[in-house]
């Protein structure tokens, strides 16, 4: 199985790569931010609670994601070649339990590969994107608020998967498919 972890600070492009990178390796997408704006946009208890941290550009309480996680991770079978995580894992604890998680059933994580984009670029991508999302947390308040957050709590999962050798950094500028041929590259080269 290949599992992959996209990596990177938001608006950096892990959901538009990912989609790629599931056809190209046939993998289950799983994403922290689609799960829980679908519970949000259907106001369940999740919801509401994710919710009220999001708004705020908070990152939302690992124990409520690593269940969504392991829900994941326990329900993969052979239609899949694997999981590509999207927005998962955001804290070290995250990534400890994830690799915990995939112990559990045979398997590991192969590669977190992090898409690099300098932090002007991700303010304009974010900006860009909530003049047509309509997702409240694409305002300058709450962006720079969450690359604060990432580069606080979740950049220091880079060195958790570099001490497993399991980091590879992509250079996130330019074309969408220029920097999916460098992830494809990246995984060929690894897989």
């Amino acid at each position: 199985m290949l599992n992959v972890i996209i990596f990177g600070a938001p608006g950096c492009g892990k959901g538009t790569q990912s989609a790629l990178i599931i056809d190209k390796f046939k993998l289950k997408h799983f994403s922290t931010g689609e799960v829980l704006r679908k519970e949000i946009d259907n106001k369940t208890e999740i919801g509401v609670e994710a919710d009220s941290y999001i708004s705020r550009g908070q990152l939302v309480p690992d124990e409520m994601i690593n269940k969504m996680v392991a829900q994941t991770v326990q329900s993969l079978n052979s239609t899949y070649n694997g999981i590509i995580f999207d927005g998962y894992p955001r804290t070290v604890k995250q990534a400890e339990e994830l690799e915990k998680m995939m112990n559990e059933v045979g398997s590991s994580t192969h590669v977190l590969v992090e898409l690099t984009v300098p932090d002007h670029e991700l303010i304009n991508r974010l900006l860009s994107r909530g003049l047509t999302s309509g997702r409240n947390d694409d305002n300058l308040e709450v962006i720079s608020k969450r690359l604060e957050v990432y580069g606080a709590k979740t950049a220091p999962v880079i060195e958790f998967y570099k001490s497993l050798n399991k980091y590879v950094p992509i250079d996130g500028l330019g074309s969408i498919e220029e920097v999916n041929d460098r992830i494809v590259k990246a995984i060929d080269d690894l897989y």
